[in-house]
């Protein structure tokens, strides 16, 4: 994927319920954590995944680029 912009996912701790389901579409960026909610772990490798198709499968949109 060749992409010039630079995305840096945010996650919002609030809002986020630990589904997983960005994790599972991209685990270059984000992880769980032992307390169940999401995490990003390397921004950078939004190049590598689609971070948008990842903030828009997010069921409470926990997820902001």
């Amino acid at each position: 994927m060749a992409e010039d912009k630079k995305v840096k996912p945010k996650i919002d701790k609030d809002l986020c319920i630990g589904c997983g389901t960005c994790v599972a579409l991209c685990p270059e960026v984000f992880e769980l954590k032992d307390d169940g909610k999401a995490y990003i772990k390397n921004p950078a490798d939004c190049t590598k995944c689609d971070c948008q198709s990842v903030k828009e499968s997010c069921p409470v949109e926990a997820i902001s680029l």
